[in-house]
């Protein structure tokens, strides 16, 4: 080997962890002087090896091909020989070559292959026909490397149809897999939906000659992108491409951001411009491939495809799949055309052309203040469309369309929910709220605002520079919601119907799980929140949509039927009748009581994905923690509960998941909480040996309070922590140790978190004084810490 500072393995060495430890954000100039380095160094090593003559080459595919590399990529590299070179004279080379790779500890992905076997290899491996659409030469014969690109370029555009199919197949499955990186909280940066692997696809259609990709915003996109990789590599000391949460806050400062969340939200908004590029890229294939074989001949003996425009709305046409302007429509005297457009390609299930887009950003004036109504009109229509508002919505937002239509919306955009009930980021959230609530409009005498508070209800959400910074966000979101409805021209009685529904979007939701419903309180509370029954249809398909919109685990069959057991109580008395009695006993709970006296009864009933087990027992302390004992003792995970006392017994539902095959047979759970309540079962030091493993990461402590004017009846005491198993137990238990009588209790997992409420009395039946009800709540928390 020579000796030159960069044929060295030390000299290169040195030389790449100089590069690499500059500060500040990493940037194009940093991987194209580490792509040079490393290919000066690869080009010595070859020579060396004797890769310097005909017939044999050093090609770079892949992410290396493309010059991306990040601090611990691996080197993607095949060494070509001709059909004349023996193969065993070129895997001698390849040894040669190899061996100071794998020395310098530098990952090595690579292979020995003649022109043919390499094209073969590309017709039959999808992953392999992309990394060589990035072929690029390295060292030796430089018409090897020619040679191989064209065939397999000419390969890839011959079979396209079918290998396009292929390809997006696999995008599919991977997004499946991997999900999608501009709502993740530990994203794949490669392998998400929107990340880099999509742009390889891009590029890979494109080269297909089937369909082009949209160009703007793209190549930023894949430069940011690339950047937070590099720092993310930087921060692990390793090869990973997935943005863990430990190391977030140290990426987000190399990259200069404030912090974790303001990480996340520049992921998320490279994302989605990879992915709304993407989405248009496949419509675009669709399109092309779908496109009937008509053409014509025009004067000069060219042959040519006739363009069909047909009229969607006012100003507005399909041409090519895509909506787009009207010829005689000038966009610079027509305010509501953006709106219009938008509306125009949701109801026809189109996307706005980009072309078409960018001339609205650029010359489209701003709505008037208010809006005209024919803007209105629009607006909801497009918020009435249902799924494909989020394609038409997202071509507006990308180019910054929504944040005029709506000030403040940038707030919003690409803002994470760190919490593990919602899937989304809270301007998506909001954008699936109203495709939900786009399903329910038949349900509300006003669909138009059930639309609105759909797109509106978390506006109080995000960083704030006044005092309301930490205020719950939904009396933020009532207070700024009234500009913007009024901007767009409702009338005050509708402003303040939609104002009052995003106040109480969450009351439906907390007062269902988390208060009792047979407690006259709490039907009052709400009948003074809502006013009328209409306004109780709108909240009601609100808060269904806003759960829908959130996650599997905010909306569930038990929780459905908790808030229509609610809302029925509610309408009664809106109605004027008299409050109901408490719900008469199921006969299942009929059954049990009349089994008899002094006994404890279980029944267990399959529901879909769960069983439901009811108990009946006569009343008395400890029973519930008893049960709760024997169920976590039995692997049994409790997703809800509800408790009542009728006439001295007890009953319990409970809706719980086997952790492991099937439900025990509800004889073994009663012969255990049998045991359980005359003490031969020691359930304490059973539930002991099922501790928890440790927790990753800090834990966020319990918390514990008192829910004032909750109940005329009861004191109210709302538990939250992290949902372990016995912490139903525990909380039991304490309440029992307290001499407190539990009357009812409302028992809810969401995701990792458990809120539990226990309607709790003193022995005499009377609610707890303050003073008593918060030392019962520190006895609760003392327990839960210990």
């Amino acid at each position: 080997m020579r000796n030159s500072p960069v044929g060295m393995a030390g000299g290169f060495a040195e030389l790449r962890a100089q590069l690499l430890s500059r500060t500040g954000v990493p940037g194009p100039a940093r991987r194209k002087a580490l792509a040079r380095l490393t290919d000066g160094w690869l080009g010595e090593l070859a020579q060396d090896a004797g890769v310097n003559v005909g017939g044999v080459a050093l090609v770079a595919v892949g992410g290396f091909g493309r010059g991306e590399l990040s601090p611990f990529s691996d080197l993607d590299l095949v060494l070509l020989h001709s059909t004349e070179t023996p193969a065993s004279y070129a895997g001698m080379l390849a040894e040669r070559l190899w061996y100071p790779i794998w020395d310098s500890k530098i990952r090595l992905d690579h292979s020995v292959r003649s022109v043919g076997g390499a094209r073969q290899v590309a017709r039959t491996d999808l992953p392999a026909m992309l990394g060589m659409l990035d072929l690029r030469h390295i060292a030796g014969d430089p018409d090897l490397a020619v040679t191989l690109h064209r065939r397999v370029l000419a390969d890839w555009r011959s079979d396209a149809k079918n290998r396009l199919a292929d390809l997006r197949a696999s995008c599919q499955e991977r997004a499946d897999r991997s999900g999608q990186l501009a709502f993740a909280t530990t994203p794949d940066l490669k392998e998400s939906r929107g990340g880099l692997r999509d742009l390889v696809v891009m590029r890979a259609v494109a080269a297909s000659w089937v369909a082009d990709c949209p160009h703007q915003g793209l190549e930023e996109a894949r430069s940011a992108l690339l950047d937070v990789r590099d720092v993310v590599q930087t921060v692990a000391g390793r090869a990973t491409d997935r943005l863990q949460v430990q190391d977030q806050d140290a990426v987000a400062a190399q990259l200069g951001l404030d912090d974790r969340d303001a990480l996340l939200k520049h992921v998320a908004g490279i994302a989605r411009t990879v992915d709304h590029a993407s989405d248009l890229t496949w419509h675009r294939v669709d399109r092309a491939l779908s496109r009937p074989s008509g053409t014509i001949t025009d004067l000069g003996g060219r042959i040519t495809r006739r363009i069909e425009r047909t009229p969607l709305a006012d100003g507005i046409v399909e041409q090519e799949g895509e909506a787009v302007l009207a010829r005689a429509v000038n966009p610079a005297n027509d305010p509501t055309l953006v709106v219009r457009a938008a509306a125009a390609a949701a109801q026809s299930g189109l996307p706005v052309s980009p072309a078409t887009v960018l001339r609205l950003a650029r010359t489209c004036p701003p709505l008037p203040d208010p809006w005209p109504p024919v803007a209105l009109d629009a607006f909801l229509s497009l918020l009435g469309a249902g799924e494909p508002m989020l394609a038409a919505w997202e071509d507006l937002d990308q180019a910054g369309l929504i944040s005029t239509l709506l000030p403040g919306w940038e707030r919003l955009r690409s803002l994470p929910q760190r919490d593990p009930i919602h899937l989304y980021t809270v301007d998506r959230h909001l954008m699936q709220t109203a495709v939900n609530a786009a399903g329910l409009v038949r349900r509300v005498a006003r669909p138009d605002l059930l639309l609105l508070a759909a797109i509106l209800h978390d506006i109080g959400k995000g960083p704030r520079e006044d005092e309301r910074d930490h205020a719950d966000h939904a009396v933020v979101g009532a207070d700024l919601c009234v500009p913007w409805l009024r901007r767009m021209g409702l009338s005050e009685p509708d402003v303040r119907t939609v104002e009052r529904l995003i106040r109480h979007h969450l009351l439906l939701g907390d007062f269902a799980a988390r208060r009792d419903p047979d407690d006259p309180a709490t039907i009052a509370a709400i009948v003074e929140a809502v006013g009328d029954a209409a306004t109780l249809d709108l909240l009601a398909a609100l808060t269904e949509s806003d759960a829908r919109a959130a996650g599997p685990a905010a909306w569930t069959t038990w929780r459905a039927g908790q808030i229509r057991h609610l809302v029925g109580r509610v309408r009664r008395a809106l109605d004027g009748e008299r409050p109901a009695e408490p719900p008469a006993i199921t006969q299942v709970e009929r059954e049990l009581i009349e089994s008899g006296t002094g006994s404890v009864g279980i029944v267990i009933e399959s529901i879909p994905a769960a069983v439901r087990i009811t108990i009946c027992a006569p009343d008395r302390p400890g029973l519930l923690a008893a049960a709760a004992a024997v169920l976590t003792m039995h692997r049994l995970t409790v997703r809800s509960a509800a408790i009542r006392t009728i006439d001295g017994h007890a009953l319990q539902t409970w809706i719980a998941a086997p952790q492991f095959g099937e439900a025990p047979a509800a004889a073994t759970l009663r012969a255990d909480l049998v045991r359980a309540l005359d003490g031969s079962l020691d359930v304490a030091a059973r539930l002991a040996r099922r501790t928890a493993p440790p927790r990753r990461g800090p834990a966020v402590p319990p918390e514990v309070r008192v829910v004032e004017s909750a109940s005329d009846l009861s004191t109210v005491l709302e538990v939250r922590a992290h949902d372990l198993p016995g912490l139903l137990y525990t909380v039991s238990s304490a309440l029992t140790a307290a001499g407190v009588s539990v009357v009812s209790a409302r028992v809810d997992t969401l995701g990792a978190d458990a809120v539990d409420v226990f309607y709790v009395q003193t022995p005499d039946g009377a609610p707890l004084s303050g003073s008593r009800a918060r030392e019962v709540a520190d006895g609760i928390t003392q327990a839960l810490v210990s």
